[in-house]
């Protein structure tokens, strides 16, 4: 009698009781996790599990932060996961998933944009009117354009909704002329205070939700925040590098 078929099944039978298992066991540790988890957050609008190359730890994606949690929901990691052998981040990869997903309702027509004619790499730089680095970047932008950057800017008043530098950029976007308004009040010379329908306070919101909390807030097209100013030969560099990774 040939038992060889007799084996194959029970080793299939084995393996579709192990993976069911592994399988309830996983959703089980999720919805402890969880459980968990809402106690501290009870408002969070986001919360999504997913596990990790490391066992026994599980991600957590709450609203627009990534965490870490010991399966048995014991234990909560802040910080990030690098994969040394490949220096990869696998936080901030996370992250720009998120940050995209956030950006992909974005209209073109609600930033005001400085690009050259060949354009190498599309940058949305979240900005605010008086702060000192984003005045020295807005000064370069000829430079940066040079490098093939183009700067497409969302507003960031840091100052928050309905203060001085709040207004200011609502005036900014409300001129004739958005590009000369911004580059004015870049150089220190208050706009012309206008009302009229504008993106300013939920391109702020934007902000504080994918993590700008200063400004330049650079961000590439795979999702990669960069805080902070850059000089324009550097950031193209880094922008290259980007580049090359996600290819």
């Amino acid at each position: 009698m040939n038992r060889a078929p007799l084996i194959f099944a029970a080793l299939l039978t084995s393996l579709f009781i192990t993976t069911v298992y592994a399988d309830v066991e996983k959703d089980k540790n999720f919805t402890i996790v969880e459980e968990k988890l809402r106690t501290l957050v009870p408002n969070a609008k986001t919360m999504a599990i997913s596990e990790t190359p490391i066992e026994g730890i599980l991600q957590v994606q709450i609203n627009s932060d990534i965490v870490y949690v010991t399966s048995n929901g014991q234990y909560l990691l802040q910080g990030q996961i690098l994969d040394i052998d490949t220096r990869t981040n696998l936080t901030d990869h996370a992250k720009s998933g998120i940050r995209l997903g956030l950006l992909a309702e974005l209209n073109a027509d609600e930033q005001i944009s400085f690009a050259p004619e060949k354009i190498k790499h599309d940058l949305l730089v979240f900005t605010d009117l008086d702060c000192g680095y984003c005045r020295k970047l807005h000064n370069q932008m000829a430079e940066y354009n040079k490098e093939g950057i183009a700067i497409h800017y969302l507003a960031f008043p840091r100052a928050g909704i309905g203060s001085a530098s709040y207004d200011k950029f609502v005036s900014v976007w409300c001129a004739d002329d958005q590009k000369e308004a911004l580059t004015l009040a870049k150089n220190g010379n208050d706009p012309e205070p206008l009302k009229c329908p504008n993106p300013i306070e939920a391109q702020y919101e934007l902000g504080r939700e994918i993590g700008v909390t200063g400004t330049p807030a650079l961000v590439t097209t795979d999702g990669t925040l960069i805080p902070g100013y850059m000089p324009p030969e550097t950031l193209r560099l880094r922008l290259e590098a980007i580049q090359v990774s996600v290819e």
